[in-house]
């Protein structure tokens, strides 16, 4: 399957060069990624640390409404050149000082002021947010289908780094020069990927006032676009009922918080590099189908082994840290193999829209599963809800993959 044009043809792409493209992908991803996990992993510990509430770092979670909901703006994103030679790269300068300006502006705040530091964030949310639809439109329209796997692989490795300077290195500042010194240090390290702009190439023509806009319409009117929007929405319904209650399992269980700290910290470096890479060789030579019913039966078992541990089936905290970190490399894949399926079907009239609302769908329904897993929890106990959670992963893996091979994409 191609990216095709709106009239049904395939999509004609400039030439850029495939190195070249590579490293502004790279930059680009890491860009968004660096504050992104300022704001999520090094900000919400410095706050308890120094005696913030539960329920008010808790309250932090408003920042992920966003990364939610910019599918309803990433048609403008599409539509508007903020200046006349650069259209995707003139939004990530934009948004990339005016993250960076955030970032300084809470130097003036402090790790007090929840308020402040939330009202900061959601403006810092909504910057990245749209960098991120001009970003994954730009890889959309000019990655080569037979590079796409690469070009995920890169954002998945861009993510690791990103939380390894944003959260990792965020953290260890803060420790050693405090608050105004750990944001000085990221806001500057902030201001390196802007090169990566500064490289984009882009032959956008001028806007023809007689053609169609970008408009999420426009998307749902094609049947194809459709049908890979209901894979979206199933084939990781299952992973917010686990994901959610992973970390509260294992310390019911009796593991230690330093453990499940190094277990997080090391499976989501590992996997964010190794398990993007695997997951582009395996597309390159399976193909997306393939992969896609691989790792949605290795996440099910993941999802048996965490019921059986929770029904008593087995004992011991070895086999959870082998389902524990097994599931974060299958993300990692998973996200590689998804968005290469997304960039499929995007459209070159408006790659950022076509992109934004499938993977705005896929984070929606793994955010609806996450708020209810408690509940579920509470309800039926970590056994029942990992049972649920194993039956509808694999029910999501027939049917998703079933459509996919409807479509027949490589």
């Amino acid at each position: 399957m191609s990216a095709t044009t709106s009239s049904g043809g395939v999509a004609a792409q400039p030439s850029i060069g495939r190195k070249r493209l590579f490293a502004v992908l790279g930059g680009l991803y890491l860009a968004q990624s660096i504050p992104s996990y300022l704001f999520v992993a090094a900000l919400p510990p410095i706050m308890r640390e120094i005696g913030v509430s539960r329920t008010a770092i808790g309250y932090m979670s408003v920042l992920l409404l966003p990364l939610v909901l910019k599918f309803i703006w990433a048609p403008w994103i599409d539509r508007i050149r903020p200046f006349a030679r650069a259209h995707r790269a003139g939004w990530v300068f934009i948004t990339q000082i005016g993250v960076i300006a955030t970032m300084l502006a809470l130097i003036a705040v402090g790790p007090t002021q929840v308020g402040w530091i939330i009202a900061i964030g959601l403006v810092a949310s909504l910057l990245i947010s749209t960098q991120d639809i001009a970003t994954d439109g730009y890889a959309a329209k000019y990655l080569p289908e037979a590079d796409r796997p690469i070009g995920n692989a890169i954002q998945g490795g861009s993510i690791a780094f990103g939380v390894v300077i944003g959260g990792t290195l965020g953290l260890v500042l803060y420790e050693h020069i405090g608050w105004t010194g750990m944001l000085l240090v990221i806001a500057a390290v902030s201001l390196l990927p802007l090169i990566a702009a500064a490289m984009m190439r882009e032959t956008d023509p001028v806007p023809d006032a007689r053609a169609p806009r970008p408009s999420i319409r426009a998307f749902l009117k094609r049947p194809e676009a459709r049908q890979i929007l209901w894979i979206a929405l199933i084939y990781r319904a299952s992973e917010g009922l686990v994901k959610a209650m992973e970390g509260a399992y294992l310390v019911d269980a009796g593991v230690p918080l330093s453990q499940i700290g190094y277990l997080s910290g090391i499976s989501a470096t590992t996997a964010g590099l190794g398990g993007s890479i695997l997951a582009a060789w395996m597309v390159r030579m399976r193909g997306l189908a393939f992969v896609l019913a691989l790792l949605g039966g290795l996440r099910t078992l993941c999802f048996l082994l965490f019921a059986g541990h929770a029904l008593g089936v087995f004992t011991g905290a070895w086999p959870l840290f082998g389902a524990a970190g097994f599931q974060t490399l299958i993300r990692y894949m998973e996200i590689v193999a998804l968005y290469s399926l997304f960039m499929a079907v995007t459209t070159s009239e408006q790659p950022g829209t076509d992109f934004t609302i499938l993977a705005c769908a896929q984070l929606l329904v793994y955010l609806a599963g996450s708020m209810i897993a408690g509940k579920l929890a509470d309800t039926m106990g970590y056994g029942g809800l990992f049972s649920v959670a194993s039956a509808i992963s694999a029910a999501a893996v027939v049917a998703a993959v079933r459509m996919i091979a409807s479509q027949n994409p490589r």
